[in-house]
């Protein structure tokens, strides 16, 4: 029997142990929702970091640098810099609201800066677009087990959902928190060690450059190649400063000099991290030049071109990626629902224990309906797309606009959100060819978004 599925087993098992022994420790919904707004600067970059480091930035980063080359890069690379807008302008000022007034989700903010109508448009909206991101993560998990065990799709995604889901609902961000220390050490390391196994598999800088000598010319080239390049950064940068899986993050924040330091050192890790993938891809096709899917090239390198240990390691970084963002996903499912809806709309006097429970039922059917939109799901990236898409566009205005513009009201948020969604729908129906797909849409429902907020919002009253 091959070593990799076992020792993925393993390290499945130590991680729902230790995710059910911290869950111990939940007893009210804030340690949940916000883990007793505790976390320092170390323990928020490790779960910031591990969040961001999903099947987006490993598996489908890898494919990315597989198929298009340098140009990646901006995959990952446009996640650090929006993040660095996070640490520094909006992370600290909305971590100053949620503190003042006792916020657990980012509907909680939009409720008191604007109305509960605004709360639970954003909170259906971004149901959708959220199942959209845990299936990508569920694929990426699917297909390694695909090519490590020969795991029928289907399985591999409830193989996934099960480990991600029972730790989840154990305790919530303060589960997840420590949980996710612990897969960072193991992405990080699991990466380091299989890019220098691979590098040396391939034969060095020289050996690698002698097999991609019949690439196409933009293959290299760093700003822009194939359908990857800077545009990435349009498509990516809001969603990672607006996202309220990230933002929930921040409320658990124990101060405002603790969000400047993690999220600022998550950043830079990431902008770092950000040619790991795209290079271990470009060595992949190299190696592998004839792949069916180019979002196999991670996982066929891991397992075909490294010694058995030193490849099972690589294995298990790869699957802590994929099931640290899993989590992150399936809290902002769970804290929506739970939060924003149940409390918001249906029980308004719901006790602490009803809160609760209904947190951990909404990340049970969250995670059910993540893995059926796994199922049928083709593809990782495209996937992806559909959440970045509809987070940016319907959370930017809202957002920045009410932590920055004073002016702007309930009805110019409202003006925002949807003429921005109809925009980007419009957009995409009428997208012709793939980076259409990835630019257009964006830049129209943002452009509309803040063009309909400003309007409305400048009316006389």
């Amino acid at each position: 029997m091959s070593l990799h599925l076992p020792l993925l087993l393993a390290y499945s098992v130590l991680l729902v142990a230790l995710g059910l022994w911290m869950g111990r420790r939940v007893r009210r919904a804030g340690d949940f929702f916000v883990a007793g707004r505790q976390l320092g600067p170390g323990l928020l970059f490790a779960t910031m970091l591990a969040a961001n480091l999903g099947a987006g930035s490993t598996v489908g980063a890898a494919g990315l640098g597989y198929r298009d080359g340098a140009g990646a890069w901006w995959w990952v690379g446009s996640a650090g810099l929006g993040s660095l807008v996070l640490a520094f302008a909006v992370g600290p000022r909305i971590w100053r609201e949620a503190s003042a007034h006792g916020f657990h989700t980012v509907g909680d903010y939009l409720e008191r800066r604007f109305s509960p109508a605004v709360k639970g448009l954003i909170a259906g909206l971004l149901w959708l677009g959220t199942l959209a991101i845990l299936a990508g993560q569920l694929i990426a998990l699917a297909w390694l087990l695909q090519v490590v065990a020969g795991l029928p799709k289907v399985v591999g995604c409830l193989v996934g959902g099960l480990v991600m889901t029972t730790y989840f609902v154990a305790g919530g961000l303060l589960t997840s928190a420590w949980v996710n220390l612990v897969q960072l050490v193991v992405l990080l390391g699991g990466f380091a060690i299989a890019l220098t196994g691979t590098l040396g598999a391939v034969g060095g800088w020289d050996g690698l450059a002698a097999r991609l000598a019949t690439v196409p010319p933009d293959y290299l080239a760093f700003w822009r190649g194939g359908q990857s390049g800077w545009p990435y950064l349009l498509l990516l940068g809001p969603a990672f400063i607006v996202s309220p899986g990230l933002l929930q993050k921040v409320y658990g924040a124990r101060d405002a000099r603790a969000v400047r330091l993690g999220v600022g050192a998550n950043a830079a890790a990431l902008l770092v991290f950000a040619a790991v993938p795209p290079l271990l891809g470009m060595i992949a096709r190299g190696l592998h030049p004839g792949l069916p899917n180019h979002e196999l090239a991670l996982p066929a390198l891991l397992t075909y071109d490294l010694p058995p240990l030193v490849g099972s390691i690589g294995l298990a970084a790869l699957f802590s990626a994929e099931v640290s963002t899993a989590d992150a996903i399936l809290f902002m499912l769970a804290t929506s629902l739970s939060q924003d809806l149940y409390r918001g709309f249906v029980n308004r006097q719901a006790t602490d224990a009803q809160l609760l429970r209904a947190a951990r039922s909404a990340a049970v059917a969250g995670a059910a309906l993540g893995v059926a939109l796994a199922v049928v799901s083709p593809s990782i990236i495209d996937t992806l797309k559909v959440f970045y898409t509809l987070l940016g566009v319907c959370l930017f205005v809202p957002i920045l606009g009410g932590l920055f513009v004073p002016r702007l009201d309930t009805a110019g948020a409202l003006a925002g959100i949807l003429a921005g969604v109809a925009a980007t729908a419009a957009a995409q129906w009428g997208a012709a060819g793939a980076w259409a797909g990835a630019l257009g849409p964006v830049a129209a429902g943002l452009a509309t978004s803040v063009t309909a907020a400003a309007v409305v919002s400048l009316r006389p009253r």
